[in-house]
């Protein structure tokens, strides 16, 4: 046998073994997999969670329910949630996804306040439907929506208005609802505010680029370099595929704090006990198509400054100085054109994207003092 050369003996040994380390791998990998599957299965029960009071048992008569009901011939479900059904009700309107699945890592104690209603708009998580065509979820059809389920509301807790509070691409729904039947609700609340969300888009990607060549960043600056936003030229999908981690990862996305999207959002999704397996799979679903729809585009055309200027009921909007989601910059100037019989605006020092759930007692003392006050005391000053 020449130096160096095996005989086939031990090159048959040696393949044995490297099969045997394969299969020993596949099947770890196997069983892992099985185990977060059964993991993810067994954090899926579907159930709300029920209100507990400090003695950790359920508050006699407090309500904590998933409802589906017919909106606009469409299933839709909502998660609505109370210490008191008594209280006034609160309708909340999602953005680009339902954020049910965020109170338990950022409790906001709406629930203390008010009778909370987590609707998931058509075509979003709770829902979702394969046969609804994406090309019918409109501004107009959910304007629509949210008016039924106003009315839904209204009825069976028997109260004459509610309050209206939306968050992100839901305030450029929930401001136009609000304006078209302001006899259905007792104040407006618009978090991240949109306003004219093209040159939001704009600004937002100028202060990133500069950013991330602040940073060295190169290959994030090659990437939006490719994919520049302009009034003229638009939002190009290339931008819009790197724009959420891009967002997070210098703190002006969905929260200050959060730089990952997966840890972030996509893990306390999975790991939510309200949904079943099935809801959590169809709130990507929903996602996967919500930025490419009908609304996106029809916000991006849209300048609300120039388009509704005047509501016939209080209006309070709240603003993280760090995000650039939806401009605070812009949601300002148009608070500044807004005309309305009482209206304040509030600015939240430690929050980007969602004040209510960056800086939750906060917001609930504006809500409690102000909101339900009637008040604007506690306002920015002029």
């Amino acid at each position: 046998m020449a130096d160096g050369m095996l005989d086939p003996r031990s090159i048959q040994a040696i393949t044995r073994e490297v099969k045997r380390m394969i299969l020993a791998i596949l099947a770890a990998a196997l069983v892992g997999a099985f185990g977060l599957l059964g993991l993810l299965w067994a954090s899926s029960p579907g159930t709300p969670r029920p209100i507990l009071g400090s003695d950790g048992q359920p508050v006699p008569g407090s309500l904590s329910e998933k409802v589906f009901v017919e909106v606009n011939g469409v299933r839709q479900g909502m998660i609505i949630k109370s210490r008191d059904p008594s209280n006034p009700v609160l309708l909340y309107l999602h953005g680009g996804m339902p954020e049910t699945f965020l109170a338990p890592r950022y409790p906001t104690g709406l629930e203390d306040v008010f009778t909370v209603v987590w609707w998931e708009q058509r075509g979003a998580g709770l829902s979702y439907r394969d046969d609804v065509p994406q090309e019918t979820i409109t501004v107009e059809q959910l304007i629509a929506d949210t008016l039924s389920v106003t009315d839904y509301l209204r009825s069976r807790f028997g109260q004459d208005k509610v309050y209206l509070m939306a968050h992100s691409g839901g305030t450029f729904i929930g401001i136009q609802a609000a304006a078209r039947a302001p006899e259905k609700y007792l104040a407006y609340i618009g978090m991240a505010q949109m306003s004219n969300q093209l040159e939001s888009e704009v600004l937002a990607y100028d202060f990133m680029l500069a950013s991330f060549r602040d940073d060295g960043n190169s290959a994030m600056v090659r990437k939006l370099e490719a994919a520049p936003v302009t009034i003229t030229g638009g939002v190009p999908a290339d931008y819009l595929a790197v724009r959420d981690a891009a967002m997070h990862s210098l703190g002006v996305g969905t929260t200050h704090a959060m730089h990952s999207v997966i840890t972030g959002i996509l893990l306390p999704s999975l790991a939510f006990p309200e949904y079943t397996m099935a809801e959590k799979l169809n709130l990507w679903r929903g996602k996967a198509k919500s930025g490419v729809s009908v609304v996106w585009e029809t916000s991006l055309a849209t300048d609300l400054s120039q388009t509704l200027t005047e509501l016939a009921l209080p209006v309070y909007i709240f603003g993280g100085i760090y995000d650039y989601t939806c401009s605070t910059e812009l949601a300002r100037e148009y608070f500044e054109k807004l005309r309305a019989p009482a209206k304040g605006f509030y600015t939240f020092e430690r929050s980007a994207h969602s004040p209510l759930f960056e800086e939750p007692d906060l917001a609930l003392k504006i809500l409690r003092e102000d909101v339900l006050a009637e008040s604007t005391r506690l306002a920015d000053a002029e």
